[in-house]
This record gives C-alpha cells, structure tokens and sequence, in this order.
C-alpha cells in the first residue's frame, strides 16, 4: 500500500500556517494573561485576527496563500485541531475526581437542575423570538428549538478547565463540584443535540437509537466511576513508556470506538483521562508524567485548537449586534438566576452561590461544537453560529475575570463554600 502524500511545498504551508496559529496565540494568550483575562480567550482571538475579521479583509491574497494554498489543507489542519481538543480533555478527565457523597449529591443535583433544566425551560419561549433571524436552511422549527435551548443551557468544560489550570485551582472542591455538574450536564444536552440533529436529517425521532445512545453516554461513566472504586489507592511505579503508550492507544481507539455510537469525542477522552487516573493513579511518579504530556499539549496542541476555533469567527458579515446582545443578555440572566436560585435550597454560602452561577455560564468549546455541528447540518445559520461562539467567549472572559477577582479577595473560597 502506498501512502497518498503532501508536496514539500504543501508541507511547508502548512508549518507555515501553524506556526503562525501558534505565534498569534502566544501573544494574544499572553496578553489576556497580563490583564488577568482567560489566556484561552486570548488564544481565539489571536486566531480571529488571522480569519476574516481582520487578515482575510485587509489582506486576502496573503491569507488564502497561507490557508487555503491547497485543496484539503482545512482538513490537515483539523487534526491538529481535534488532537488539542482531544489532548485538554483527556488533561481534564484525569484532574477531575468525580466524587459524589451524601453531601455533595444534593449541591450536584441543584447546580445540575438551575444550570440546565431550569434555563433550558424558560429558553423555550424566546425561540419563535430569535427563530426567523437565526434558523438555518433545513427551516425545522423542532431542531432549531432544540439548539436554541441547548445554546442557552450549555456549559464547557475544555474552558472551564483551562481557566482551573491557569488559576491553580484545578483540584480544588470548587473545580470537582463545577466539573462533575458540567460532566453530567454536557452528556444530556450532547444527547439533545443528537435528537436535533436527526430530527433535522430525517424529519422524524428515532426514539429506539436516542434510547441506546443515552444508556451508553451515562452508563460508560456510572461504569468506570465504580471500577475506579473498586481498584487499589496504591499502586506500583509504572515504565514512563509504558504510561505514555497506553495512555495514547486507549486515546484513540477509544475515541474511534465511541464515535460509531453516536458518542463525541470530546467526552471520549474525558473518559479515557479518568480511566488513566484508575489504573495508574494519582501518585507524584505519574503526576509527573502526565505533567510532560499536559506542558507539551497547552505549548502546541491545545493553543491551535483555540486558533482554530477563533479563525471561523466573521463578525464583518451577516451579523447583527443587536441581536447578538440580546441573545448574550437571555442565555447569561436565566443560566445565572435559575443556577443562583437552585442553591438557595443548599447550605453554599451567598458568594460561593454567585460563583457558581458565573462559572456555569462559561459556554467554551461545547458551545463552539454545538455551532458548528448544527450548522454544517443546517439548523441553523451563518449568523447564529457567529452569535454562539461570541457567547462562548465573553461568558468565558467574564467567569475567567471574576474568579480571578474572587480568588484575590479570598485564596480559600474555592475549598470552603458551605456554612
């Protein structure tokens, strides 16, 4: 079997290219960081400079020699995307300890019904608002509802992650709780989105299929939450090879399995990071190893990911700032107020609530996902999909600032937010 290859020329576009999503990530990251913003924010700006906001405008010839000098270089550069969204989840999986007790379960259970059922529902009367601006061409009212309110309801845990680590607060119970919400929170509105989206393909539900996928999306977790119980706290020092191999192997085939069954890859690898945490534990000898990996994949995977993610932004074209503030303002109030409101049935102290409700509203990288699936199937339009990814990042910047505020009023507040 011979292997179809990319020219010299064409390899070197393409170093050339990711060279330069790594430079305009790097600085704008940097510069995010020195004003004490989310640096991820930062990275999708660095890659909204290079899209068509700015270098595709002012200099397009340069640009399309740059990105679009061959047919199918848009396809090379989505493995690199894919690999930085897979890589942060797989970080994110093993730093995340899913752990729920007597007494987190009803904090669990409340932050999981104010940030996603509570918002979700009273979505619902502000579709047939939004609706003949934003639906795509497919023109199904049922799956554009379903978007709509998933959009307003969905939380990200690649950027809410990524803020964790930027702030050194990643293994805090603050983070666990966030975390584990937006775990469960995620694999349901995925679940809704797969509804969206077949509804919108075949104009009719596929109850049995909908069934089978949401059994193996919660049972795959429920499943290795038990194993990693079960399994001894210590355990010996494993070869770094070792690590690193089977690590990278379940990664992939993992992914590739899971996605035959309708399952996203982003929540593949969260899967397969908490498995490696199971079977190697957390122990300084592997912390220290699973370090290597998460240096190397926050320099070069993860920051193309986000470049990635910000050169599809074109805020010149068929976009409207009214309407994009009006979306912003519906999704942020009812995410807040239904998240505040559910926890004023727990014993979390009034700031801590507050947190919460920010924290929650950080839509990030399944916000980006759900707008570019729905798009690509027609559900919804150039213009929404823009709105969505906006919203990601300014409720991304907001969570990212004022946490940063609250943790320089009171380092402990993430550890210790109940009376």
């Amino acid at each position: 079997m011979k292997l179809e290859t990319l020219n010299e020329s064409q390899i070197i576009i393409t170093f050339i290219a990711l060279a330069l999503l790594l430079i305009f990530a790097h600085i704008f990251g940097n510069l995010l960081e020195k004003i004490k913003g989310p640096r991820v924010v930062g990275e999708i700006l660095g890659g909204m400079i290079l899209g068509g906001s700015c270098l595709f405008l002012l200099f397009p010839d340069f640009a399309q020699q740059i990105f679009f000098n061959y047919e199918g270089e848009g396809k090379v550069l989505n493995i690199f995307y894919q690999l930085g969204l897979i890589f942060l989840m797989l970080l994110s999986g093993y730093n995340t300890d899913i752990k729920i007790d007597k007494r987190s379960t009803k904090n669990i259970a409340l932050i999981f019904l104010g940030a996603t059922v509570l918002p979700m529902l009273c979505a619902v009367p502000f579709v047939k608002l939004f609706s003949p601006y934003f639906i795509g061409e497919v023109s199904n009212q049922l799956s554009f509802g379903f978007v709509f309110c998933i959009g307003v309801a969905i939380t990200s845990i690649p950027v809410i992650s990524k803020i964790f680590f930027d702030m050194g607060i990643m293994n805090t119970k603050f983070a666990n709780t966030i975390l584990t919400v937006a775990t469960f929170q995620d694999l349901c509105l995925w679940i809704l989105l797969n509804i969206a989206t077949g509804i919108a393909a075949t104009g009719e539900i596929d109850i049995p299929r909908m069934i089978l996928i949401s059994a193996i999306t919660l049972g795959l977790f429920a499943v290795v939450a038990i194993i990693a119980k079960k399994l001894p706290k210590e355990r010996k020092s494993v070869k770094t090879r070792t690590l690193y191999t089977v690590s990278f192997i379940a990664l992939l085939l993992t992914c590739g399995a899971l996605s035959k069954l309708g399952i996203n890859i982003m929540y593949s690898a969260f899967l397969v990071g908490y498995v490696i945490k199971a079977m190697f534990g957390k122990t300084d000898h592997v912390k220290q190893k699973i370090g290597n990996i998460e240096d190397f994949a926050f320099t070069f995977f993860v920051p193309i990911y986000f470049a990635l993610v910000g050169i599809q932004l074109n805020v010149i074209h068929d976009f409207s700032l009214g309407r994009f503030l009006l979306f912003f303002a519906v999704a942020f109030i009812l995410e807040f107020i239904d998240t505040w409101a559910a926890l004023l049935f727990s014993k979390i102290k009034k700031p801590a609530r507050v947190n919460f409700a920010v924290t929650m509203n950080a839509r990030g990288g399944p916000g980006i996902v759900l707008a570019t699936v729905t798009y690509a199937a027609g559900i919804i339009n150039l213009e929404f999909f823009t709105v969505l990814i906006l919203t990601t990042m300014i409720s991304s910047m907001i969570a990212g600032y004022y946490l940063r505020y609250q943790q320089g009023k009171n380092p402990k507040i993430f550890d210790h937010f109940e009376d």
